[in-house]
């Protein structure tokens, strides 16, 4: 009859020892993903399904995030689209000059992305209009 009494127990333990290795595994995720000249700030975590559920299940995951994130000092916050996909967030307010410094960095992103499309637009309308881009033979040679 002890025994059955100290089952639930050690099932407890159990279940509190794998959630700690899956905080650990969680943690170290989130801090890999930080930016050092962000300074622990901006940090963000995308776990892609099957991440997930190599992790375990779903809502043990988000919960382990959280815990994960208050020992990092983050305010977290998660997101979890319907294609089962986890954000993982902190969405805590950075000081003034990693906010600028993450502004910068993302203007720059968006520029060169921009910079990308309007090039290959430009290569289909050469390629369009029949012409080849300049080349060793010169420019606008007729194909």
């Amino acid at each position: 009859m002890s025994e059955a009494i100290c089952m639930p127990s050690q099932r407890d333990e159990l279940a509190e020892r794998r959630f700690a290795k899956l905080v650990d595994q969680v943690m170290a995720m989130m801090s890999a993903s930080l930016k050092p000249e962000y300074r622990g700030f901006q940090g963000q975590l995308i776990l892609t399904e099957a991440t997930v559920a190599e992790l375990g299940e779903p809502a043990d995951v988000r919960r382990a995030a959280r815990a994960a994130g208050r020992r990092l000092g983050w305010r977290v916050r998660t997101h979890a689209p319907d294609d089962g996909t986890l954000f993982i967030i902190d969405d805590r307010d950075p000081p003034q000059e990693v906010r600028e410094l993450a502004a910068r960095r993302s203007a720059d992103a968006v520029s060169a992305v921009i910079a990308s499309v309007r090039a290959k637009a430009r290569m289909r309308r050469t390629i369009a209009a029949g012409r080849l881009p300049s080349g060793p033979h010169g420019p606008g040679e007729r194909l």
